[in-house]
C-alpha cells in the first residue's frame, strides 16, 4: 500500500502503443507519454523500452520521495510459475516478464491484465464511478472481463476473475486458442466476427465493414450483425444472471457500436434470469486512456 506522499507511475503496455503516466500523491498528471510498442523486435525489446519509460517517469519523482509502479498487460502472470500466459502479444507468452522487469529497474513491479486496468480506471473516474459492484468488458480483437468490488479489482488466486472470453458457450463452435470451442471471445470480438464472416460467406470483410455493411442492408453483413448481437445478448446476460452486478461497463474498440446499447441490451434482457432486468450497461468516458491510470492505481493498491 502506498504512503500517502508516494508518486505513482503506470504503464499501458499495449499491442501497438506503450503508453506511460506519472501521477502526483494528490493524483495530478505529471508525465504521459506513448510510444510504438516494439513488437517486432521481440520481447527483449519490449522489456527494454518498458524498462525505460519506468526509469524516465521516475527520473521525474522528486528526490527521496516514494514511488509504486504497475503495468497493464495484454494478458496475465501465472501465479504457479511468474511467467506470462494467454498474452495477445505472443512473444510474452512464457516469459518472466515482472522478474525481468524488476531486476532492470531495481524495484518491485505490480503487473496485471489490461481489463483490470481499464475496470479499475472507468470505476475511479470514469462511467462507472460510485457503483459498488461493476463487471467491466474489453471487447476489441479479443475479449475480456474483470470484476471491480467495494474499490478494488479482484484477481483471484488464479490471476483470473473476471476472465469472461474465455467461458465456452458452444462446444460446437469455433475453436480457441485456448484450446476450447466455443468461447466467448470467438463470439463478440472483432477477430471472431470477421472469422466467421469469412467460413460463411468466403471473403474478408473487417468488423467495421460488416457493420456498415449491415448499416446498409446488404444481406450478409446484416445476418453477420444480427448474430454478434444475439451473441452479446446471450453471453452477457447468462454472466448478468451469475454475477448480478450493479453496472457494467463496455471498453475496447467495439464498445464504440451503438447498436450494443439499444438492440444488443434488448438481446441482453432477453437472455438474463429477470423479466424486469434493470442493471444499467455503460459505454467508457476515458477510452484508451483507461488502462494506464488504472495501472498506476493498482500498482499503489
Amino acid at each position: 500500500m502506498k504512503s500517502p506522499d508516494s508518486y505513482s507511475i503506470g504503464i499501458d503496455l499495449g499491442g501497438t502503443k506503450t503508453e506511460s503516466v506519472l501521477l502526483a500523491p494528490d493524483g495530478s498528471v505529471l508525465l504521459r507519454k506513448r510510444r510504438a510498442t516494439p513488437l517486432e523486435d521481440g520481447y527483449h525489446a519490449i522489456v527494454s523500452s518498458v524498462a525505460g519509460m519506468v526509469a524516465e517517469a521516475a527520473a521525474e519523482v522528486p528526490a527521496g520521495s516514494p514511488h509504486t509502479v504497475g503495468i497493464g498487460i495484454p494478458g496475465s502472470v501465472d501465479a504457479a510459475n511468474g511467467l506470462v500466459r494467454n498474452a495477445n502479444s505472443v512473444c510474452l507468452i512464457g516469459r518472466p516478464l515482472q522478474a525481468d522487469l524488476e531486476g532492470l529497474l531495481g524495484r518491485p513491479v505490480k503487473l496485471r491484465n489490461d481489463a483490470d486496468c481499464f475496470t479499475m480506471a472507468e470505476c475511479r473516474m470514469g462511467a462507472a464511478a460510485g457503483y459498488r459492484l461493476v463487471f467491466g468488458v474489453i471487447m476489441g480483437t479479443g475479449c475480456g472481463g474483470a470484476i471491480y468490488l467495494d474499490g478494488e479489482v479482484r484477481e483471484g488466486p488464479h490471476r483470473i476473475c473476471g476472465e469472461w472470453g474465455h467461458v465456452s458457450v458452444d462446444p460446437l463452435g469455433a475453436p480457441c486458442y485456448c484450446g476450447n470451442r466455443g468461447c466467448v471471445e470467438t463470439k463478440i470480438s472483432g477477430s471472431g466476427v470477421e472469422r466467421a464472416f469469412f467460413e460463411r460467406y468466403g471473403e474478408r470483410l473487417r468488423m467495421d465493414q460488416i457493420v456498415e455493411g449491415a448499416r446498409s442492408g446488404e444481406s450478409r453483413c446484416h445476418a453477420a450483425f444480427g448474430t454478434f448481437l444475439d451473441d452479446f445478448g446471450r453471453c452477457l446476460g447468462g454472466l448478468i444472471s451469475i454475477l448480478d452486478p450493479d453496472a457494467v461497463v463496455l471498453g475496447g474498440g467495439l464498445s464504440n457500436i451503438d447498436e450494443l446499447y439499444s438492440t444488443g441490451f434488448e438481446r441482453v434482457r432477453q437472455y438474463a434470469f429477470h423479466d424486469r432486468l434493470q442493471t444499467p450497461l455503460l459505454k467508457n468516458k476515458l477510452g484508451d486512456s483507461a488502462g494506464v491510470f488504472g495501472a498506476a492505481w493498482i500498482g499503489a493498491s
